[in-house]
């Protein structure tokens, strides 16, 4: 009798077992009953009593903690506290009178600027205060003649109206002095009607902090309300654009604490979020975040590349491990090495979370209760590769 037909009868049921198995190895998440019935597999690997001893094993518990999130970005000035100065006035550029790094004050000249804008403003004062003189002369000698009954009343008003509409003008001429820039001390001397051989506008600051930019030289030609001459700063705070992607957007929330992470020192830098955008970038598909961080020593240098540390406000559970259990296999995957109940040890392919701390987050691969080698797992990767 032929054993043909017996044997391709066995065929279904192998085929089903193979089905099954692939189907086990191709799932993209271990379940906790996968995770338990590996634990129940014998080590494929052992020690000896000695390196045993020498093995630092942890029992895999829930435990309630605060992820943190790690991502990138580059410092900027603080948009709130910074400013470009653009020139008030037209004309060539006289003098500089600071430098790059240099400190200012609101108000302080930063150049004087030459300018036919100031002869004719000088003009226009001149004028409005000659007028306003006028007009406040004959106002009081109408006022006479009204008190003795010699002006109607009509004219009387009409003299009023004259000398304020002069005050008027010559309050405008003051303030496009100022304007200009012209100092104090040579609108005191026009006031005193002293004359002023030579006037010269100047470019103020227009807020305190550090001249971070000089983009002009003497002899150049201002384009008034056009030309950029400085940028000024205030460098005790920065702004730190960072990118957060859609599935971590979650941790990250306006008012969040956040350390700015750089090489040059080893502490971090403190800041705090102020802002999250709401609109993602179409090019990079994340999200920006603006930090606001403090500037010791002015460490923080615009365009600087940095790392942010965001640690979310939000508490969760879940299985944590030490850095040093998780190790990863030739295909870059991660994966610990569990303790059996034998004495032996076998891999576990795990699925990784955030960091917290010295831990990482396993999502999937573990149960409460396995054990997990910490130290020493390193050793054991290497002696079973021999």
């Amino acid at each position: 009798m032929s054993n043909r037909p017996t044997a391709l009868a066995g065929i279904p049921a192998v085929a089903s077992i193979v089905f099954a198995v692939l189907a086990a190895g191709c799932s993209p998440k271990a379940t906790a009953a996968d995770a338990a019935a590996a634990a129940a597999k014998p080590g494929a690997y052992r020690v000896t009593d000695a390196q045993r001893a020498r093995l630092t094993i942890v029992s895999v518990a829930p435990m309630a903690f605060r992820p943190s999130l790690e991502v990138t970005g580059t410092v900027a000035f603080n948009g709130d506290h910074s400013t470009q100065v653009i020139s008030p006035i037209s004309g060539p550029v006289v003098r500089l009178l600071v430098n790059p790094g240099a400190d200012v004050t609101p108000g302080q000249p930063l150049a004087t600027v030459s300018s036919p804008d100031f002869a004719n403003a000088v003009a226009a004062y001149r004028k409005a205060q000659e007028a306003a003189r006028n007009t406040q002369r004959l106002l009081k000698l109408n006022e006479q003649l009204f008190q003795n009954d010699a002006l109607a009343r009509s004219a009387l008003d009409q003299a009023r109206t004259d000398a304020a509409s002069a005050a008027a003008d010559l309050e405008a001429s003051l303030q496009q002095l100022q304007a200009l820039g012209v100092a104090d001390s040579t609108i005191a001397a026009l006031r005193d009607g002293r004359q002023v051989t030579s006037v010269q506008g100047a470019i103020r600051a227009p807020i305190a902090g550090t001249v971070v930019e000089k983009l002009i030289n003497p002899g150049q030609l201002l384009q008034a309300g056009t030309t950029v001459a400085f940028t000024v700063a205030d460098l005790t705070t920065v702004w730190v654009m960072a990118s957060v992607y859609s599935s971590d957007l979650g941790l990250v929330s306006a008012g969040q604490s956040a350390d700015v992470l750089i090489d040059a020192q080893v502490k971090p830098i403190p800041g705090k979020i102020d802002y999250v955008a709401a609109l993602v970038d179409p090019g990079t598909k994340a999200t920006l975040v603006r930090i606001v961080a403090e500037n010791p020593r002015q460490v923080l240098k615009r365009d600087m590349f940095v790392r942010v540390r965001i640690q979310s406000a939000r508490e969760r559970t879940g299985l944590l491990v030490p850095v040093a259990a998780l190790l990863h296999d030739e295909d870059n995957l991660p994966f610990v090495f569990i303790a059996s109940a034998d004495g032996g040890f076998a891999r576990r392919r795990v699925t990784v979370g955030y960091r917290v701390g010295e831990k990482y987050e396993i999502t999937s691969g573990l149960i409460a209760g396995d054990k997990v080698v910490a130290d020493g797992a390193l050793f054991i990767q290497f002696a079973e590769s021999q």
